[in-house]
């Protein structure tokens, strides 16, 4: 019978200008045998001869070695990437390549913590030192998404001296732990001894005890009580693989001590209600499946339509608001070669207000508009210090509102339907209830554009496939869904669909229903109008 290799947190350690004093305090409060490994990664000018693994050394008693390539990583050990090379990490072993040093925007930072992310999942952890640009954004992002943790360095007397790495990251709401760099240490050995006392907490679902149900409900039961949303529909294993993350954020080593921390601390609520939610895109996150929508799909929303006429799309899930701008752009650049051109209309929505305040501000890092192309960002970006400002031509198109696609009453008349890496997060039973829905909400003939892992599963009697890989499908003309729409309509705080065969037939879409759907729908997200 062979063991399983243990696994440990590998640390990715991000600085620049002013990192030696943060790295000095990071590293004099970590032991001797942390059970993590470290990969400092630096800007490092390529004319000189880099001591840095010399000087870390003086701060720790781990061993500290210059980065060769093709290196195991080790428990308990120090790795220093040396300079003018891009450092990544495979199955746990170090890459080393050439860089390009034409290359001026190249973020050693945000590649290592990219591919860190991608390696090593829930492994992954990514501490952002002192630094004079915002090289390690992105890469938290990506750790982010991947269930690890981000770290970032707060004032104190280890710096930052240069405060513009950890500002960016912070800023752009990625961080989980912000902290003095001499705390660090004891909050990434605290994070590592977690994955053995919550070893089995994220299990697979199929063999949960009694006493794990009732706390999950008493969970679910306390997140609809303060924000008004039902998450009993996730899929199981999923929620609790975020309930372990915030408890190794808490460092609580039991979901029993979670629900009275729950109980006692309403903004731990609140943070596992943001860790449920999807607030992590991209602008044009599948640069594939944009390429055939702006192809296939963007002009065929314009086929036939009149000035008098509206283009009229809904991106339910919305979160920071890149999946909506990076279509807006698209339909900017369409609607350019028109002679005639159509009033357009995206509605953005989702149950994360604090997300869409970030997507109505329409300011981001940098960092976080790597898929936009060059020519797109000169078009429709302009700079403010650190950050960008997306353009009003784009952003007039957008209205953003607070909506739960399973709680709130759909949208309708819609010609295109676009929700990527929503459904995936929610249970099969809850996925058969949205689909209809979304043919609800679209026109005859309209689109739906869905991420890479999802699919109409068994209603495709409802949708024909425009693009099978890129996830694009159409609503059949003639199909009449059974759905059951969320009820009561005039209950904003109602977070959960009725039970099967309970109360009046209210969940077909008759035509009652759907004047009264459509009433509520125009009265709170439709702007001012005057029919003459």
């Amino acid at each position: 019978m062979t063991s399983q290799v243990k696994r440990f947190p590998i640390v990715g350690v991000g600085a620049s200008a002013g990192g030696i004093p943060a790295m000095e305090g990071l590293f004099k409060g970590i032991t001797g045998q942390p059970g993590m490994a470290f990969v400092i990664v630096t800007h490092l000018s390529p004319e000189r001869e880099s001591l840095l693994h010399e000087v870390v050394g003086r701060y720790t008693q781990m061993p500290v070695v210059v980065v060769e390539d093709g290196a195991t990583v080790l428990s308990d050990h120090v790795y220093v990437m040396p300079q003018n090379v891009v450092l990544t990490i495979e199955r746990g072993v170090l890459h080393l390549r050439q860089s390009n040093v034409l290359s001026r925007e190249r973020k050693p930072i945000d590649i290592f913590f990219s591919a860190l992310a991608e390696d090593q999942g829930e492994y992954a952890v990514g501490v952002i030192l002192s630094g004079g640009d915002s090289d390690g954004t992105l890469g938290a992002k990506a750790i982010k998404e991947r269930g690890g943790l981000t770290v970032a360095q707060a004032p104190n007397g280890y710096g930052p001296r240069n405060p513009d790495m950890p500002k960016s990251a912070i800023s752009s709401g990625l961080i989980d732990i912000a902290a003095p760099a001499e705390d660090i240490g004891a909050k990434l050995e605290g994070f590592a001894r977690s994955f053995d006392m919550l070893n089995g907490v994220a299990g697979d679902g199929e063999h949960e005890t009694a006493e794990l149900g009732r706390l999950r409900d008493e969970i679910y039961g306390i997140l609809q009580g303060q924000s008004g949303h039902d998450f009993s529909g996730y899929k199981t294993k999923t929620f609790l693989r975020r309930i372990k993350r915030r408890m190794q954020i808490a460092q609580l080593n039991s979901i029993a001590a979670y629900v009275e921390w729950l109980k006692k601390d309403p903004r731990e609520v609140m943070d596992l209600f943001r860790d449920l939610l999807i607030n992590v895109t991209d602008f044009f996150g599948d640069r594939d499946a944009f390429k055939v929508l702006e192809d296939k799909v963007i002009p065929q929303l314009f086929e036939g339509k009149t000035a008098s006429d509206a283009v009229r799309i809904w991106v339910p899930g919305c979160a920071t608001g890149e999946e909506v701008f990076s279509i807006g752009m698209l339909l900017c650049e369409h609607m350019e070669t028109l002679s005639v051109v159509p009033r357009v209309q995206i509605f953005a929505t989702d149950i994360d207000e604090p997300a869409l305040a970030v997507a109505r501000g329409a300011r981001y890092p940098a960092a976080l508009l790597q898929g936009v192309s060059p020519e797109r960002k000169q078009r429709f970006f302009s700079s403010d210090g650190e950050s960008y400002v997306l353009a009003n031509e784009v952003r007039e198109l957008c209205v953003f509102s607070p909506h739960s696609v399973v709680r709130d009453p759909p949208f309708s008349r819609m010609d295109m339907v676009s929700c990527r890496n929503l459904l995936i997060y929610f249970g099969s039973n809850i996925q058969d209830r949205v689909i209809p829905i979304f043919h609800y909400a679209l026109k005859p003939g309209g689109y739906l554009f869905l991420g890479t892992s999802e699919s109409v599963g068994q209603h495709d009697s409802l949708f024909a496939t425009v693009d099978k890989k890129q996830r694009i499908f159409q609503a059949r003309e003639h199909a009449s869904p059974h759905i059951r729409l969320p009820m009561p309509i005039g209950d904003g705080r109602s977070g959960a669909l009725l039970p099967e065969g309970t109360g009046p037939k209210k969940g077909t879409a008759s035509y009652p229903l759907r004047q009264a759907v459509e009433a509520q729908v125009l009265e709170r997200f439709a702007p001012p109008h005057v029919v003459v």
